[in-house]
């Protein structure tokens, strides 16, 4: 009876402790900047939406594209870019710069595709770059299959 009340007190004594302890971190934390890294992913995911805007205005000025089917050589066009600029390591500097900004249009996705790849060359080309490379990009297309899927279920549904 006794050996268990003292493990008890030991265990409230250590969590006391840890309470303490993570509010001194906490205190002691610097304090994230949220407003100025809003600002910098708006900013940066701004501009590679712009750059996405001349694109397709280029492509359906100079190729006799419509706005919609532009817009495939647009994404491709971004996509190459994205790649070229990871292989070159500058697109890493833009996302360490400009966080969720860089990460959420579709050179993120790219991004995260061609680091995997090269991170993974020196394992072969089948199992380090072509199995590695779509770790993340298995998920991505998975929900985009599944929600694929419901939103055609809907439409049948609705007749929209």
């Amino acid at each position: 009876m006794k050996g268990c009340k003292a493990m008890n007190n030991q265990k409230k004594n250590r969590e006391l402790e840890q309470l303490k302890y993570q509010e001194k971190a906490k205190n002691l934390a610097p304090k994230t900047p949220v407003m100025y890294n809003c600002l910098k992913a708006f900013i940066i995911g701004g501009f590679i939406c712009v750059v996405g805007q001349v694109l397709q205005k280029f492509y359906s000025t100079f190729f006799n594209f419509t706005e919609k089917s532009a817009s495939n050589p647009t994404v491709a066009t971004l996509i190459l870019i994205s790649v070229i600029l990871t292989g070159l390591g500058v697109y890493d500097r833009i996302g360490q710069f400009a966080g969720a900004g860089s990460a959420v249009p579709v050179t993120g996705f790219a991004n995260s595709i061609a680091s995997a790849a090269i991170e993974h060359r020196s394992e072969g080309y089948v199992l380090g770059v072509g199995g590695n490379m779509f770790k993340l990009a298995g998920s991505v297309i998975v929900f985009g299959v599944v929600a694929a899927f419901f939103v055609g279920i809907i439409r049948t549904i609705f007749g929209y």
